[in-house]
Formats: structure tokens, sequence, C-alpha cells
């Protein structure tokens, strides 16, 4: 995979995928993932004044867009002979988790996946689901992360980061070329952003054709403060999404991206995202986690309302939610 050079500091490179890269990702995990639908709906659908198109990536295989950067990372290894018989290792607030553990059992590999204390149970189940050894340590993303990291000392097995890293990315940008197939007239494209992983890899396939824009929690703003502070830094992890957008700070890959192609990051509070999974279950019978609700929420609470002529996209993300969290 050639990837794209550029530059964060005068004195990093960091790397980035090109279209060209997503494009490769697409074809090496497209035996492995699903092609999620597209919903065109009219304003009054959702009770807006203006139509949406909604990208359910929340049918993906684990329930969320994460086996997409974890196939490609995996399966790119294998390629160069780089995968380790001690499989694979993770730290995951549950969703990336959960993905890497669907990716290292349907490619036969062992699984270990290091998860914080807030991961609600129904993730938790979701990872073991699928056979890896779970971990739970910390009370943060960012501790786990470390428990793993020493835990991969010892084995030897390979990391599959949630977001910092260029095969991740690149498969994560296959949801907006899946995206853009389906609905080309789109003109601005919503995105929840945690760590950073989804947002960077969909602006760098979009390149500006179309205008990304960032939704976080308020209690979870790390993109948001990274763009403010000009670099990525740490931010409060709180709320209700923290399990699955609760980064204490954007990755260095992704940064650069968002820096040039994200043209807004939104902050709403916890009671718009749990309006918005309310809405989709009574809408359209969708059950949404915190995290894949929060970009829909930036519209419904008007936290960000459209240009005149725009066409918009939304993408829903995740569904790792327990049912009754939602319907009750």
């Amino acid at each position: 995979m050639t990837l794209s050079r550029w530059s964060l500091h005068a004195s990093v490179c960091v790397m980035v995928p090109s279209a060209s890269d997503i494009d490769a990702a697409a074809a090496r995990i497209s035996p492995h993932v699903r092609h999620t639908p597209v919903l065109h709906l009219a304003g009054g659908d959702l009770g807006l004044g203006h139509a949406v198109t909604l990208k359910l990536e929340l049918l993906q295989h684990a329930g969320s867009f994460k086996p997409r950067g974890a196939f490609n990372r995996i399966l790119a290894a294998r390629e160069a002979g780089e995968l380790p018989a001690a499989g694979v290792i993770a730290a995951s607030g549950g969703n990336h988790g959960a993905a890497v553990a669907y990716a290292a059992r349907a490619l036969g590999l062992t699984a270990e996946i290091f998860v914080p204390e807030l991961t609600p149970p129904a993730k938790r189940a979701r990872i073991e689901s699928f056979s890896a050894r779970l971990v739970r340590t910390g009370a943060t993303y960012a501790e786990a992360l470390e428990a793993s990291r020493a835990r991969r000392a010892e084995t030897g097995a390979m990391e599959v980061h949630a977001y910092d890293h260029p095969m991740v990315l690149a498969g994560q940008g296959t949801t907006a070329r899946e995206f853009e197939q389906d609905a080309p007239e789109l003109t601005h494209v919503l995105v929840a952003t945690g760590g950073g992983g989804l947002i960077g890899g969909m602006a760098a396939w979009y390149a500006g054709r179309v205008k990304v824009v960032s939704v976080e929690p308020a209690a979870c703003p790390a993109l948001h403060d990274a763009l403010a502070a000009g670099r990525p830094v740490p931010s409060p992890v709180g709320g209700v999404a923290a399990d699955s957008l609760g980064a204490r700070q954007v990755g260095a890959l992704m940064f650069p991206i968002a820096a040039t192609y994200v043209g807004e990051a939104v902050l709403i509070a916890d009671d718009a995202i749990r309006a918005a999974q309310r809405l989709l279950w009574d809408r359209l019978r969708l059950i949404a986690e915190p995290g894949g609700a929060t970009a829909l929420a930036a519209l419904l609470c008007g936290a960000w309302s459209p240009p005149e002529g725009a066409r918009v996209g939304v993408l829903v993300c995740g569904s790792n939610a327990d049912p009754a969290t939602v319907v009750s």
C-alpha cells in the first residue's frame, strides 16, 4: 500500500490514505464486509424541513463500521507476511474490539481484547461471542490501551489500533467510497467522531468534494479541541457515548486530514443524542447506540443546519446497544 505524505509539523511527516489506497482497501475487504444500504428520506420522515440520506452502517458485521478497518489492517499484514503466530490484540471501548474479534475469528486467528470498565455489558458480550479473550481494565480507553500494549510486549501479538494506523484509516475510508457510489448527489456528510479513524478515512476519500461535518458529544470534544488548538490535545471523556466516542485525543494520522477537509466540528448535548436514538426507533425501527445516533442528533436538535440547496447525508454508524435502553 502506497501512502501519501502529509506534514503535520515542520519536523514531522505522517501517513494518510489516498483514494487509490482506499480503492485497494475496498478490494481487499470486500469478501468480508457488507456494502451497507442507504435510505433516502423526505424531510417529514424525521420531522426535518429537508431531505436527508442515511447510510446504515449500523447494519455492518459486528454492529458498526469498525470491521472495515480491522479487516484491512489484518489482511494487509497477512499479505506482507507480517502477521505473527500470536494473533492480534486490541484496545477498545467496545465496537472496535467486537470488530477485531469478528475479523480474527473469520480469518482463523486468536484475538485478545482490552476494554475499560465503562464498556457496556452488551458490548462485552458481543466481543466474547466472537471467541476473543476479553480483559476489563482501567477507567478509560487510554488506560485499556496502555494495558494492551504491555500484554503485546509479552505475547508478540499484532496490535490493531482502533484509529491511529494508516491501514485502519484506509479501511474506514471505504465507508465514504460506498456512500458516494450510492448517493453521489450529496454536498454535506455528517459523521460522529471519537478518535477520528472514521471521519479521517471518509474525509480522505471525499478530499473536499463533499463538506464533511464532525459531530461530537460535548462531553467528548477531542476533534473540536484539536482543531481549536491546531494539534491533537487531551480532552475530557464522559457522557452517554463515551464507550464509542470517548478518545482522550484524536489520532496523529487523521488530524492533518481533518484540518484540511473537515468543514465544521459541532458539539451536542447528551439529551439530543438520546432523542435521536428514540426517533430512529420510533420512525424507522432502527436500534442505534448513542455514538451511532450522534451525527443525526446534530440535525434534529438544530446544532447544525444545512445551507440553502444542500443535499445532506448522515452516517448512522453503530447499533451495539441494549434495546431496552432505547425503546423503553
